[in-house]
């Protein structure tokens, strides 16, 4: 039998469809969009994706689901964040004072390879996340200008932390949702099964998005 395991999109602004996507094509996963409490309590992990920081961070805000987001964080729920999602995640962001979870124990710099017009795709290799050749794609990304002690840095890229992890807790600058590589979205769904195996039934919930 196979083990079916809900994990949730926000679903309020950005590359959400993407992920969902991405999502569909691993074997024992079901996406799901999240925008209300409800939707979340039945996700056993949860990517924020990348769009506009500021607007995903007023909407999470005026709705409440940022207080919800971040009890079932403190909980151990996984959470993914890409480029917008890294900057929501982030306990400081530099020179901004936009509302943010501050959940992720790193200073995150907006838009720090420039604008619009400054995005590019290159390659690297992330040892911990796949033995293969990875396409980052760079949107407006941010990177990361410090972390704190239990923060593990997965990837940099011309010296710039772009890939960090700290406990059930992901964030990358880039946007592997936009290429066709599923190597970030496997090593999200291994914490997340790692997560779930450890509470064993407290999670076993219902299929969520039927």
């Amino acid at each position: 039998m196979v083990i079916v395991i809900n994990i949730g999109v926000l679903a309020m602004q950005g590359s959400v469809n993407e992920h969902l996507r991405m999502l569909s094509r691993i074997r024992g996963i079901n996406p799901c969009e999240v925008r209300l409490e409800s939707d979340l309590e039945m996700v056993s992990g949860l990517i924020l994706p990348g769009g506009e920081s500021t607007t995903i961070g007023r909407l999470l805000k005026d709705s409440g689901l940022d207080e919800k987001i971040i009890k079932r964080a403190h909980e151990g729920m996984p959470l993914w964040g890409t480029c917008a999602g890294m900057i929501l995640l982030a306990k400081e962001i530099v020179n901004e004072n936009y509302f943010h979870l501050g959940l992720m124990d790193i200073v995150v710099r907006r838009n720090a390879y420039g604008g619009q017009l400054n995005s590019f795709i290159s390659k690297m290799k992330v040892p911990q996340v796949s033995n293969d050749v990875i396409p980052l794609v760079f949107i407006r990304a941010p990177w990361v200008e410090r972390v704190g002690g239990n923060v593990k840095v997965l990837a940099k890229f011309n010296g710039r932390i772009i890939a960090v992890q700290q406990n059930n807790l992901l964030a990358t600058s880039f946007h592997p949702e936009l290429t066709g590589d599923l190597s970030f979205h496997q090593y999200f769904v291994k914490i997340v099964e790692r997560y779930k195996q450890d509470k064993k039934a407290a999670l076993q919930l219902p299929f969520c998005g039927g």
